[in-house]
């Protein structure tokens, strides 16, 4: 069974999903039948390289909403992240392009630990306040997630793994996905949002038996191109 995920390292509901799954694995009599890939999505393909600017700074910007409101959004993740065992400091967090970390997530699948590097950059980014548009931050982040120094510095240095990225968000364009986290076990089912583990259970639990239909669980809280 192959479960893609599409995702993007900026997004808060993409890490709870992340932990989502998890939870739903660990609950899942299969598990040892399950493979897990981590697919590309840039929420802002345009985002300058580094910004320095903070989120409820944007948020603010991009809704054109008081600082105060885009602060409890993001209080409300925060919240909502903590139930699922993660530390969220939003207020840290800096927006940044995010292609960059894509392409070591690809690295990562290359060397068999794509989801230690996939964690170490939402860790980063939203629990820690790194700048992922920072070539020498992603570079330190790789290693610490195992990566070799010199690979991680080459793929940076050059376009390294980058149509590897345009190709999950070319397959995500076809498949009509448009906010993240987005779930797909065998291009057969899928679910959008980080819905809750038992939905993601069930939804493992539907596509043992292969079905002809193709439903997809939708509601789940989600971040898309026009935000969170």
């Amino acid at each position: 069974m192959h479960v893609e995920i599409w995702s993007d390292v900026a997004c808060p509901w993409c890490y709870v999903g992340k932990r989502r799954l998890e939870a739903a694995l660990a609950g899942f009599e299969h598990r040892d039948q399950v493979t897990v890939t981590w697919r590309s999505f840039e929420l802002d393909p345009s985002a300058p390289r580094t910004t320095g600017v903070d989120a409820a700074t944007h948020l603010s910007q991009k809704y054109g909403i008081p600082r105060e409101q885009a602060e409890a959004m993001q209080a409300r993740v925060t919240a909502i992240a903590a139930e699922d065992g993660l530390e969220y400091r939003l207020d840290r967090q800096r927006i940044a392009n995010t292609f960059d970390a894509h392409r070591l997530v690809h690295l990562g699948a290359a060397h068999g630990i794509q989801d230690a590097v996939k964690e170490r950059l939402f860790r980063a980014h939203l629990g820690e306040g790194a700048d992922l548009g920072d070539r020498d931050t992603l570079e330190r982040l790789a290693v610490e997630a195992g990566l070799p120094a010199d690979e991680a510095r080459e793929v940076l240095l050059t376009e390294g793994f980058a149509e590897e990225v345009r190709e999950d968000e070319r397959t995500a364009a076809q498949l009509g996905i448009r906010g993240v986290p987005f779930f797909v076990v065998d291009r057969t089912f899928a679910a959008s949002g980080a819905q809750p583990a038992e939905v993601l259970r069930d939804l493992l639990q539907r596509a043992l038996p292969a079905e002809p239909a193709i439903p997809t669980v939708t509601g789940g809280d989600a971040c898309g191109p026009e935000g969170c």
